[in-house]
């Protein structure tokens, strides 16, 4: 039997996409949490991707994560029409299309295998997409590490739009989502959620016994604040990767509905929208007072020079590690009741909220106007950063999966060979 705190695990994590290079929240939030795990245990990383094998990308994972185990489907990525056309033709397949999409013969099989010969001691299934490829009987203690609960993206979508037609097509995904996000939750041995409001929602599903809470973290030594004279006093600054859908609509919300009013106290206000990939929605708020910047070399240096942080959200779930980084680079942060939830922050105080246009438009106006002000919600806000350092996360994240194995560890487990494997 496992002791608590003295045990070397074989650990097995499964994620769906490439996490190199580290740029999304859910990314940023696996990367930290195995990097802490692979300097304790013995970590074996299956890391699966579409498109022909990437062998730059290979030789990084490897470096980073010795033992890696690298999976190339071969499927190419369509573009926006090429996925819509394959969404209309899967509308009728039980499965929500944003998992079944992640679907992989060659996964499944591996997967199959180290199961059935239960070479590791507990297995994560980073997100919910990857689960698709989870054999049907878990024979080794298996976590599912919830960054969102995918369904509620889902029903937000179709509550928030105001496209008819993707009002009906949201509906059917959450659906679809909630049926099978139910059944995969009642299936794993146990579930990790980063928040306590993603928490009871789960609980409806499955005992909340099952569940633990593991708070989101932040690099420190990254995002610490930086000198003063480096910022602008009229600068609001929004994070994200701007692909997706949460991202889009509250950037478009801002836009349409808050930043008119601002503008009108504050004329020499700029807004500036950085995040990757921006989409022809995001591109065109590009105006004389929105910058649009597509990725960027550091986030941290446009942090630094932003005045406000805004976090429009309307549409999500989870929790936003953008809010941590604002606030531990020292930075006053506006966000919507949606954008900060499940994190430890206290309105009026640390952050503040705001879930209509007006008082949204009114809290940036009055940070942008009261300097002292201003600054007393950076100080709180950085000190409140600082107790969610990525070590202290990596250690609890830990103990969960000693606990869960020391609970139902098999007692025929073997170690697997850990040479990075394309299998094409």
């Amino acid at each position: 039997m496992w002791k608590l705190g003295e045990t070397r695990l074989r650990i097995l994590w499964v994620k769906a996409n490439k996490i190199l290079p580290v740029h999304s929240g859910g990314n940023i939030r696996s990367y930290h949490i195995l990097r802490q795990l692979a300097s304790h245990h013995e970590l074996i990383f299956l890391s699966y991707y579409g498109g022909e094998p990437d062998f730059e990308y290979e030789e990084e994972l490897a470096r980073q994560f010795p033992g890696a185990v690298c999976v190339s489907t071969g499927e190419r990525g369509a573009n926006s029409l090429g996925r819509g056309l394959d969404y209309l033709a899967q509308l009728a397949v039980p499965a929500p299309y944003a998992v079944s999409r992640f679907d992989s013969v060659r996964v499944r099989e591996r997967l199959s295998t180290w199961f059935e010969e239960r070479l590791f001691d507990v297995a994560v299934c980073d997100f919910l997409d990857a689960a698709v490829n989870f054999p049907r009987n878990l024979t080794i203690p298996t976590v599912l590490f919830q960054h969102n609960v995918e369904s509620e993206i889902w029903r937000r979508h179709a509550l928030t739009t105001r496209n008819l037609a993707r009002k009906f097509l949201y509906r059917v995904e959450f659906k679809k989502m909630l049926n099978y996000e139910q059944s995969v939750v009642r299936k794993f041995h146990h579930i990790i959620a980063v928040s306590e409001h993603d928490r009871r929602l789960m609980s409806a599903w499955t005992d909340s016994a099952r569940i633990t809470v593991m708070p989101t973290g932040v690099d420190l030594q990254q995002y610490r604040p930086g000198p003063s004279s480096r910022a602008s006093e009229t600068l609001v600054l929004f994070v994200g990767a701007m692909d997706w859908a949460p991202n889009i609509d509250a950037v478009e919300y801002f836009c349409r509905e808050i930043w008119p009013t601002i503008q009108a106290q504050v004329p020499a206000a700029r807004f500036r929208i950085v995040g990757r990939d921006p989409v022809r929605r995001v591109q065109k708020l590009t105006s004389s007072s929105v910058e649009v910047t597509g990725a960027v070399p550091s986030v941290v240096d446009h942090l630094r020079e932003s005045a406000v942080v805004v976090v429009p959200l309307r549409v999500g779930s989870g929790t936003r590690l953008k809010i941590y980084e604002a606030m531990a680079a020292g930075k006053a942060v506006v966000s919507t009741s949606v954008g900060a939830e499940g994190l430890d922050v206290h309105p009026d105080w640390d952050i503040l909220l705001a879930n209509d246009p007006e008082a949204f438009a009114a809290s940036v106006i009055m940070l942008l106007q009261n300097v002292e002000l201003r600054r007393r919600y950076e100080r709180a806000a950085a000190a409140l950063a600082a107790k969610y350092d990525w070590a202290a996360i990596g250690h609890r994240f830990g103990q969960v999966l000693e606990t869960l194995a020391a609970k139902t560890s098999p007692e025929d487990s073997h170690h697997v060979d850990s040479a990075c494997v394309t299998d094409v």
